[in-house]
């Protein structure tokens, strides 16, 4: 990015309002609707699996919820097609978002899951320093950072014993799962610090699902992926549920509050859904679960209070 584009972020962050200061009881119950869902998906990713490979998973997803999502914008008369000066911003955003899902997919081929989850979600700490370079109405105080800390301790209670010496390959993948943070991360300040946070939330979200659309399956192909000779009614139901549930409404819900709360405090949210990610597989697919994950819970929700208590 250049110093020009550097300048129209901090620009447009310093000129446009922010509608609300604190999250609400509305938001926090929609960001744990989505952070269930989220967790809950990872679950739906593993059980399509036999049928239909990662990230071709991912790409068929996005193809599912860019056309719903043209579809409601057409219902609502919302236009797709504006001259609003945000579709090179839109275009950066979907590469962010395409790029982010092709290091998750390609990086887990050298690493496993539970570190793969750790570095992922570094991606608040992005975000954090993101409001701090274009956003200073949203800066988190040193109270806070400490808050977002104990969060992601949670994080390693319940996946830090994967954290062991790694090998050449495990690093390579490492490398990969924090590349995929800062694409998160930077896909999140994008969207608030640019033009895109006056675009309506399902003009946001079609041009990062109509970008990856396009270059998911392509990764897929890169990767040698291949399309799957038979596929199992419940790969087709998991597949219905990433892209209508998941991508299409949840991702709608979380550009709306993107566009309406600040983004630091919403991304302390996203520590709960690998939280949920693990219940989910414990209830439904009989995985381990510990006690630790209790513990995990209680740090999130204590990091998660620290980074959104009001001052008094």
């Amino acid at each position: 990015m250049t110093r020009n584009s550097d300048a129209t972020l901090t620009t447009v962050a310093n000129t446009k309002p922010r509608a609300h200061a604190h999250l609400d009881l509305l938001a926090m119950t929609i960001l744990v609707i989505c952070c269930a869902s989220w967790g809950l998906q990872q679950v739906a990713v593993k059980v399509a699996l036999p049928s239909f490979p990662p990230l071709l998973q991912a790409g068929l997803r996005s193809i599912i919820a860019t056309v719903l999502v043209w579809s409601w914008m057409t219902l609502r008369r919302d236009p797709v097609l504006v001259r609003d000066g945000t579709l090179g911003w839109g275009v950066a955003a979907g590469l962010l978002f395409a790029g982010e899902f092709v290091l998750i997919f390609w990086g887990l081929e050298f690493t496993n899951a539970s570190r793969a989850v750790i570095f992922l979600y570094m991606s608040p700490f992005v975000v954090a320093l993101g409001a701090w370079m274009f956003l200073p109405g949203e800066r988190l105080r040193p109270l806070q950072i400490a808050g977002m800390t104990c969060a992601f301790a949670g994080i390693l209670v319940v996946f830090g014993e994967s954290l062991t010496l790694p090998d050449n390959r495990m690093l390579i993948g490492d490398a990969m799962l924090i590349g995929a943070a800062l694409l998160w991360g930077a896909t999140t300040v994008l969207i608030k610090a640019s033009p895109l946070a006056s675009a309506s939330p399902g003009r946001v979200l079609l041009y990062q699902l109509g970008v990856s659309a396009v270059c998911l399956p392509v990764g897929a192909l890169m990767l040698g992926e291949a399309w799957p000779s038979e596929v199992s009614t419940l790969a087709l139901a998991s597949l219905a549920y990433q892209g209508i549930w998941v991508a299409f409404v949840t991702y709608l819900a979380w550009f709306w509050l993107v566009r309406h709360y600040p983004v630091p405090k919403l991304a302390s949210f996203t520590f709960l859904a690998p939280l949920f990610g693990v219940a989910a597989g414990g209830i439904l697919l009989a995985e381990p679960m510990s006690a630790g994950l209790l513990i995990a819970l209680v740090l999130v929700a204590l990091g998660i209070w620290l980074v959104n208590r009001r001052d008094t």
